[in-house]
């Protein structure tokens, strides 16, 4: 979403929303449509995929991991292959039950875009799956999807904090001179999003809406914890205005 700078502020400060578990409940459907590609790649694939924890892993890194499992090296080209495939997989698994969209997200989102907001993405999915998940809800419609779009996806790197280093940067772009890691807040569901955005030194909300509860993201580091984001856009635009993040302990 554009801002001009009098919508923030001097500080024209950016969210950046994960996807899975913050936005959104796939209903594993990222993991069937994974396993459905790497069983018909390399055969029944459940042992490689029944002990990772996907939470907060980028999609390239689950194939890595995944490959390790079954003693296969790890190669670029393969991987790209094997997520073009997914992505094939995940438009048809994506429709089935169980999906949602999380407590309070379109009001947030709503009441972002009237206040002229700057959101962005910053998740382990590729684009084109994150912008599945998110249409499958209504809410793709929040954020932009181009080249210059403030987000950070799989391709910028297999490691979380990739990402973020990818959002901010494409931030700096977009309001056309650096962009404070301070003036960035990063909105996620796992110990992983936490860590990530501390390492660049960008403040974390962890909301527990994933299978991480309050006390685990506060322990991991986040510098404010939400149950869910119901009711969640007044404290979201008090910290736009300078105020501190959501869910800040006393």
């Amino acid at each position: 979403m554009r801002s001009s700078p009098s919508a923030q502020g001097s500080r024209r400060r950016v969210i950046l929303f994960d996807v899975d578990g913050t936005l959104v409940h796939a209903a594993g459907a990222g993991r069937r449509s994974l396993e459905r590609v790497l069983s018909g790649e390399f055969g029944r694939v459940e042992h490689a995929l029944a002990g990772l924890r996907l939470d907060g892993m980028t999609d390239r890194l689950i194939v890595r991991e995944v490959l390790v499992a079954l003693g296969r090296p790890f190669e670029d080209s393969l991987c790209d292959r094997i997520l073009e495939s997914y992505l094939v997989a995940l438009r048809e698994e994506i429709q089935g039950p169980g999906f949602r969209v999380l407590p309070g997200v379109v009001e947030v989102l709503t009441d972002l875009a009237a206040a002229g907001a700057m959101v962005g993405l910053c998740t382990g999915n590729v684009a084109a799956g994150a912008r599945m998940k998110l249409a499958r809800g209504g809410i793709d419609r929040f954020f932009e999807w181009g080249p210059d779009a403030i987000a950070g996806f799989a391709h910028d790197g297999e490691a979380r904090e990739l990402l973020v280093r990818a959002a901010l940067d494409r931030g700096a772009s977009r309001l056309g001179s650096a962009l404070d890691p301070a003036d960035a807040l990063v909105v996620g569901d796992t110990p992983r999003d936490v860590s990530a955005a501390r390492a660049h030194g960008v403040p974390v909300v962890g909301v527990a809406t994933g299978r991480y509860g309050a006390e685990e993201l506060r322990g991991a580091g986040a510098d404010g914890v939400l149950a869910t984001l119901d009711g969640a856009a007044p404290a979201l635009l008090a910290w736009l205005d300078g105020g501190e993040p959501p869910g800040a302990a006393a």
